[in-house]
Formats: C-alpha cells, structure tokens, sequence
C-alpha cells in the first residue's frame, strides 16, 4: 500500500465528523472524503452525495477514484455488507464483515452468544411472536419483579430500547415494536432482558480480530431530559473518562467481557476487525455486557478521539490487515466532554430549516471543537437539518474543566428551537467528590 493514501469516510453524523477531523491529523492521508458527509464537513474533506446505505454505488466511487482505505462507521451500512463489497472490489477498510456485524444487528445473536461462552449479562428470552412476549411480561410481573427491558433485535437508530416499570409499559412496548412497528422489521423479533442496576459506561475497542485495545472509556447520557427523564435518543452528551470505571473494572472487563468476546467470534466464524463497542452497567455483582456496537458510538467518539494521540488511520490500517499492537494506541491523561445541541422536539417531531450563528466563537473558546451532525447549507451559511444538530466537545486537563468549557461554549451557538441537557456530566461529577 502506498505511503500516501486517499481515504474515504462512510456516513453524515458527528460520529464521522469527528473521525474527519482526526484523520486530518495523519500525515498519511493525501485525499479525504466523505459518503455524503454533511455540510459542516466541507473544507475537511471533499464531500461525496452518496447515501450512507448505498453500498453499490460507494464501492463504484471508490474504485473510480482511486480510493485506497474505506471507514465504514454507521451500522446500516456495516450490516448491508459494505465491507464484504469493497473487499471483493481490492479495496480496504476499516469495519466488520457482515458477519460479524450481527454482534450488533440482531440483539438475540448477541445475547446467545454471551450466553455460549459465560459472558455476564442480563438474564433474558427472545420471541418472534408477539401474544407468547405478551404472555411472558404478564407472568413476569405477576411474579412479582418490578422492571424489565424491551429491545428490538435489528438497529433501530439507537431507540430500539424500552425500561418499563410496570406490565402495562411492557405491553404496550412491545405492542408498538411487534405490532405496529414502529422501527420496521428490526422488531420482528424482541429481547425481554432483566433490568440491570448500577452506573453505565460505554467502551470502544480496536480490534483487529484477534488482538482487542480498549479506547478510553465514556459516558453516554440516552435520555432526552435532564435527570435521565424523557424518551430515548442517541446520545444527548457524553463524558471521558468514566469517573466509575476504575483500573480494577477495566481489569475485570478485560479478563472476562472483551477477551471472551473477541474469542466467541472467533470461534463463530466470524472474526471482528474494526470498532467493537462494549455497553456496560457496573452492577454492584460487577461489570454486565448491556450491548455490542459494530462501529464508533455516536457521542462518544466525540469525547474519545480528542484523547487520542496516536494516529488514527495508522491504527485503522493495522486493524484492517491484522497486525494491531497496544502500543501504538495511547491516550492523554486529560478529560472531555460533548454536549449535543438538539432540534426542540427531539427524539419526537421537529423543524429544520433555522439558521445556526456562534459556531466560530464557540471555537474560539480553548479546547473546543463543535463537531456537526444534522445540518444543511442554506443561503451560504449552516441550518438545522436533523434532529442531533451539534456536539460541542471541550477537551480540558480535569473533567470538572471540561464539563464547564463545554456549556461555557454552547452558550456561544445559537439557533431557533434549540434543546440541550443542562446536567451533561453531572452524575460523574458527584462520583469524584
């Protein structure tokens, strides 16, 4: 492979933004593009109009253009197969196979093979059929248990997950996942897990299907409103490192959720190679396995990679052909924190269209980045364009610092019918007291 490549990003999110933005940071990296990207992108990579979900007409633009390394990061595509065509193609990348995206694409593959190889999580069942789940929450609550999880078992855009507390919320989740469907076919099938208890952490990890290197860990904060009220979303903000994940839980992660993990695959037929993503509930009988991701959480990479001081496509490039060592992957001592500035109305309804001002002096501010997600050019300048609009991400030595630059800076940016969380961070905090 040359020394000088042209590399090509899948997706439009922050998520991708932010992989963008660090990519730059390589000397290896001639041309950079992105598949579509979004307008916030534009001077940091050549923006390509090619859906996401395009599998077909991404690997003909690779190919044409002499595109040397894919990253594929959304799941959609990674669950399509877009790795399988580009290889098939003689192209590279960075991402699973379709295979092993199922880690992530069907929630009942992944529980049942934590189940195989002894990987704690929440205990669970998996129905096909909506009368016989409807029939088992009945019976579950009748036992006398106050909670319980629902989930969709394909990708649902992060909100394929229901915590009930009573029958009657569990009937109807399931009533608008298997009957109305609500997130299309990825609830044709449902989990029905026992609810956990304990704080949660999110944990990337390059993999390169045999060697797995943990990422520093995060924070993510799902629900809508401040005190973790509201509706599910995919990320409101997000925190690094995670005051609760401590070295001995890192240790115990390792010893007994990732290595494992990284092994079942293996095992499966169906090595991962790319970014494996470990959900976590630090439960008072230790760590749990919540989720598997496919790819980069989105808000986390945007707290993570900022901590980065390695190169990334270096990194990339080793998971994709095998040979990735801990060493070459090494984070700063410091902290981060991302904000998400939302569309008023979301994870529900919303309007587009509002012009966005502050982003340059929010910037100016030190250790800021304002990575952008759901936004549009019009008339020459930003607009609203999605329902996750921006992060605002500050990087500062101490996570209290970082906390405050980040708000310090939302109050910078402004657009019509903006909603952000007021307490990104705030339960972390209280940990370190």
């Amino acid at each position: 492979m040359r020394n000088a490549l042209n590399v090509a990003v899948i997706g439009s999110g922050g998520r991708e933004h932010a992989i963008v933005k660090k990519l730059r940071e390589s000397v290896r990296v001639a041309g950079l593009y992105a598949l579509p990207g979004n307008a916030g992108m534009k001077g940091q990579a050549e923006l390509v109009p090619i859906r996401a979900t395009d599998v077909a007409g991404a690997v003909r633009f690779c190919a044409e253009n002499g595109v040397d390394f894919v990253v594929v990061t959304p799941d959609d595509p990674l669950a399509l197969g877009m790795v399988d065509a580009l290889e098939a193609a003689g192209i590279p990348s960075f991402g699973p196979n379709k295979a092993a995206a199922r880690i992530e694409a069907s929630k009942v593959f992944a529980k049942d093979l934590m189940k195989k190889h002894g990987i704690p999580t929440a205990s669970y069942e998996a129905f096909d059929d909506a009368e016989d789940a409807l029939r088992y929450v009945k019976n579950y609550f009748a036992s006398g248990r106050d909670s319980v999880v629902v989930k969709a078992d394909g990708l649902a855009l992060g909100k394929g997950v229901t915590l009930c507390h009573s029958c009657k919320e569990a009937e109807d989740a399931l009533v608008m996942t298997m009957k109305e469907k609500k997130f299309g076919d990825s609830g044709n099938r449902v989990v029905i897990e026992e609810c956990l208890e304990g704080p949660e952490a999110s944990v990337l990890a390059f993999c390169d299907g045999k060697t797995l290197v943990p990422m520093v860990s995060s924070m993510d904060h799902k629900r809508a409103l401040d005190g973790d009220r509201g509706p599910n979303t995919g990320g409101m903000g997000t925190i690094a490192p995670n005051p609760f994940y401590t070295s001995a839980i890192a240790g115990e992660c390792m010893e007994k959720i990732f290595i494992p993990t990284v092994e079942a695959m293996r095992e499966s037929g169906s090595p991962f190679k790319g970014c494996l993503y470990f959900g976590l509930m630090l439960t008072k009988d230790g760590p749990k396995t919540i989720e598997y991701n496919c790819r980069f959480g989105d808000p986390e990479t945007q707290v993570v990679l900022p901590l980065l001081e390695g190169d990334l496509l270096e990194i990339m490039l080793r998971c994709a052909d095998g040979t990735l060592d801990a060493a070459q992957v090494r984070f700063s001592k410091g902290a981060a924190a991302c904000v998400v500035m939302a569309s008023g109305g979301y994870p529900g309804q919303y309007a587009n269209g509002f012009a966005i001002r502050g982003i340059d002096d929010a910037q100016k501010l030190d250790g800021i980045t304002v990575y952008c997600a759901g936004v549009v050019e019009k008339d020459g300048a930003l607009a609203t364009g999605g329902g996750r609009v921006l992060g605002v991400a500050a990087k500062a030595d101490t996570l209290k610092d970082a906390v405050a630059n980040a708000y310090k800076a939302v109050e910078k940016v402004h657009f019509e019918n903006a909603h952000y969380r007021k307490d990104i961070g705030t339960y972390g905090l209280q940990s370190l007291r």
